[in-house]
């Protein structure tokens, strides 16, 4: 199966077990590279932006996830980019840095792990590397309701699973930034997610939406 094969029959899977609401998919540039940065919960989050999107999306994925037969599948078909996040991997750099010069977009969770408590944590500075070194769009996304899946399953009740996508936005600067340009630059990219947010899910970066 391709990508678009895969993507309708997990649409058809959100359907079924899932009331799942979009919001703002309209801020999705069509065109040119893009990152697309989302919080990160659960491991459903991949696959409900796989369908929230109406653009192939090229997820940027932790290779603990090849020992999951499922989802190492999906995330293959979907030609994911596996990243080693217990030390710098300059090829899964370097092959994300080519996704975005060829103009597609590449999904991240700044993070660079799932959150057990559902709130933002600090993230990692590797999303504002990637968007300076190529100046694409950044779309922000918030995600929420897939933390719960286990326990609605248990109770034979669909999940409701909300995707809210953002207006897009660049960094105010390009090229090789400091280290302290860098932290600002993931403050940055993570307030503009947490502003996608309920409160409770803000975490570390409540503060940080006006």
């Amino acid at each position: 199966m391709d990508y678009w094969q895969i993507r309708r029959i997990i649409g058809g899977l959100f359907r079924v077990l899932t009331h799942l609401e979009v919001v703002g998919a309209e801020y999705i540039p069509m065109q040119g590279g893009c990152l697309l940065v989302t919080n990160h919960i659960s491991r459903l989050d991949t696959p409900a932006l796989l369908v929230a999107s109406p653009r192939r999306v090229y997820p940027l994925a932790a290779d603990k996830y090849k020992n999951f037969p499922i989802f190492n599948q999906l995330l293959n078909i979907s030609e994911a980019i596996w990243i080693n996040r217990t030390e710098f991997d300059r090829e899964a750099l370097l092959k994300a840095i080519a996704v975005l010069q060829r103009g597609d977009m590449l999904g991240i969770a700044p993070e660079g792990t799932r959150s057990r408590d559902g709130q933002l944590h600090k993230a990692k500075p590797g999303v504002a590397f990637l968007a300076a070194r190529t100046g694409v769009d950044i779309v922000p996304v918030g995600i929420t309701g897939t933390a719960t899946m286990l326990q609605d399953f248990a109770r034979l009740r669909r999940m409701r699973i909300r995707v809210v996508f953002g207006p897009p936005f660049r960094l105010p600067k390009y090229g090789k930034l400091s280290a302290d340009e860098l932290a600002a630059a993931t403050d940055l990219i993570m307030a503009r997610i947490a502003a996608l947010l309920p409160p409770a899910y803000r975490g570390f970066y409540a503060a940080a939406v006006a």
